[in-house]
């Protein structure tokens, strides 16, 4: 069974871009191992990240996520089956918070600050549909 997991949480702490291209990195090496597929987004100190694979991977990561001390305030927001990836090779993409992705999380938000806590699953689909579309997925 393949799933699409979707969770956001507040930084713990402060990431530099060393400690964003480290978690890249190594997301990318671990996650091609265990076949998962998906993107990350940190702004405003909160990530969103969405995760695609076989359900036991990707559970498992998403529990080892949430013991993760960078992490706060975790919240599963969404846990589907789906028929196809959305992400395809990206074992992990980042979306850069430039002022035009910027522009599309707030048209998806519902409040004026972009929080992902508030989304819905569908809005949260068609956001990283979007996003997918427009990404610049970071270099090792």
């Amino acid at each position: 069974m393949l799933i699409r997991l979707t969770y956001a949480s507040r930084v713990k702490g402060s990431l530099g871009p060393a400690d964003v291209k480290d978690i890249l990195r190594a997301s990318k090496r671990n996650n091609a191992q265990l076949g998962i597929t998906g993107t990350l987004l940190l702004v405003d100190g909160l990530f969103l990240q969405c995760l695609e694979g076989g359900l036991v991977p990707v559970n498992t990561l998403y529990h080892r996520i949430l013991l993760d001390p960078r992490h706060h305030q975790p919240a599963l927001l969404n846990f589907a089956e789906i028929e196809r990836r959305l992400f395809g090779g990206w074992h992990m993409g980042l979306v850069p918070a430039t002022a035009d992705n910027l522009a599309v999380l707030l048209s998806y938000s519902p409040s004026a600050q972009f929080d992902p806590y508030a989304m819905r699953p569908k809005a949260l689909d068609a956001l990283f549909e979007e996003l997918v579309a427009r990404a610049r997925v970071l270099g090792d």
